[in-house]
């Protein structure tokens, strides 16, 4: 049985949960199925040290609901709470299976953009980078840095100069966060209903779909993914985990990101107390 959720605490108490996680543990609470365990937000992820808000009096199986660690990391937070009694229901091996994007790659290419990886990251030749695709994006093994100045996607029009230029500042705005090495990726093109696209979270628990949810505030009026597509990937390598799809601008759909269920945010429209039910009945 796994009736027990951590979520990291406040950075001033550990008596109080994350704030930007309240509305999660909230939910969590309310659906009455969980025991709810805070660890110390300072002294884990500054000085990797577990400290926990109770006692765990028998052993235990455990989901974690929080913010991404690199995978070293995150064996570190695995073994740690493994010998104060409690196993979280995602190994290390699954972890770095699916945060660690070029990974999962190989299993959804045939869905997904093409890509290209550089593992050490340098010397990325921007005339060899054009002539494989038309418009590329630029991220590390995890993340992009989206909501920033840069670019959202290069094109023929970029000189190499110019691209060093804008790849210092790629460096700069992951710093410590940067994991791995670049993956260049073919830009894709997506649909808009009106000015939003149509992009959605799958929640894979266990084998199956535990969740399906509108993921860029588009309208109830936008069409689901393929129901053959998101059957497709149910059954990858891990026990708890989430792909995001999106409608091109052709109406066809492709696989955006692949993600740990652990660390994926819900969907803004998301019922929370209906996700923490539905987990729980995915995992027991």
């Amino acid at each position: 049985m796994v009736k027990t959720i951590l979520f990291p605490s406040s950075y001033f108490s550990i008596r109080n949960v994350d704030e930007d996680l309240k509305a999660e543990y909230d939910a969590a609470v309310e659906t009455g199925l969980f025991d709810n365990v805070l660890f110390s937000y300072d002294k884990w992820f500054n000085e990797d040290k577990l400290v926990l808000n109770q006692l765990i009096d028998e052993p235990c199986e455990a989901i974690y609901r929080g913010w991404m660690m690199k995978p070293e990391k995150y064996v570190n937070f695995y073994n740690q709470l493994k010998d104060r009694g409690i196993t979280l229901v995602t190994s290390p091996r699954e972890y770095e299976h699916f945060h660690i994007f070029p990974n999962v790659y190989p299993e959804i290419v045939s869905d997904t953009a093409q890509m290209i990886v550089f593992p050490d990251g340098n010397n990325l030749n921007v005339e060899e980078l054009k002539k494989k695709f038309n418009r590329f994006m630029v991220k590390d093994y995890v993340k992009s840095v989206k909501g920033t100045s840069f670019p959202k996607y290069f094109d023929e029009s970029i000189t190499q100069q110019e691209f060093d230029e804008q790849m210092e500042k790629f460096y700069n705005y992951r710093g410590n966060l940067y994991t791995g090495g670049i993956c260049i990726k073919e830009y894709l093109s997506l649909k808009l209903y009106g000015d939003r696209t149509n992009e959605y979270r799958v929640f894979y628990v266990n084998g199956e779909i535990a969740t399906i949810s509108r993921n860029s505030g588009q309208g109830s009026y936008a069409p689901l993914p393929p129901k053959d597509l998101i059957e497709k990937y149910k059954s990858l390598d891990s026990t708890y985990y989430t792909l995001d799809y999106a409608e091109l601008d052709d109406c066809s759909w492709r696989i955006l990101e692949a993600g740990d269920g652990q660390v994926s945010g819900l969907s803004d429209n998301q019922d929370y107390r209906s996700y923490f039910r539905t987990l729980y009945h995915c995992f027991n």
